[in-house]
């Protein structure tokens, strides 16, 4: 016996690589220009970095993530010129369109959920329009937990304002959807702009 589907009545998005594209090298070619080192070896040297989780869960501030990385790095950056090459890694376009976002707040509650850090949150709700539409937003830095642990989920559901099996939760990491998934919410595996708006036709998902 097939289920019924479902009747969503909240969406929760991630951020990165999912409504604002990333772009790594642009930023690690300026942090990383002390060193001589390939921008793919710098950003493997900082995602490894275990003061970046602090950061990302709001222990560390901006100017001590600066100060950590240019001694780290070796680099005479000053903070505004540290935080103006951490922003380059976010692209000024966004992947998916305001559009959407203003047709889906008019029907839905929308939530942003995200690991990210002060100096790219600063940057998100300074130039882009999206936040605007989102009722909620849970980032790491303000929430003090990451993706994919349970109560940072917890936090976005107390956003949504829904039951969880009313919400659907878009990421593009695999293991953050399965914590989703445990947490009661219907998924979907971000994978373009062009799929993910043919899958929320599929679900009755309407923004015009």
């Amino acid at each position: 016996m097939e289920l019924a589907p479902r009747t969503i009545q909240a969406l929760i998005f991630d951020v990165g690589r999912v409504i604002v594209g990333v772009n790594v090298t642009r930023a690690v070619t300026t942090l990383g220009a002390g060193t001589r080192l390939p921008a793919e070896q710098v950003w493997a040297a900082i995602e490894a970095d275990p003061r970046l989780r602090e950061f990302q869960e709001g222990r560390l501030t901006p100017q001590e993530w600066h100060r950590h990385l240019t001694q780290r790095f070796g680099l005479e950056l000053s903070f505004e010129q540290f935080c103006h090459a951490w922003n380059s890694a976010l692209d000024p376009r966004p992947i998916l369109s305001e559009d959407l976002f203003a047709g889906l707040a008019q029907r839905y509650r929308l939530v942003l959920l995200s690991n990210t850090d002060p100096i790219h949150v600063a940057c998100i709700e300074t130039n882009f329009r999206f936040p605007r539409y989102f009722h909620g937003r849970v980032y790491s830095c303000r929430a003090r937990v990451s993706k994919p642990d349970p109560a940072i989920y917890e936090q976005a559901l107390r956003e949504a304002a829904v039951l969880p099996e009313a919400i659907l939760y878009i990421d593009d990491a695999p293991a953050c959807l399965e914590a989703g998934r445990r947490a009661g919410l219907e998924t979907i595996l971000f994978r373009g702009a062009e799929r993910l708006l043919t899958e929320l036709r599929q679900r009755g998902i309407a923004w015009q």
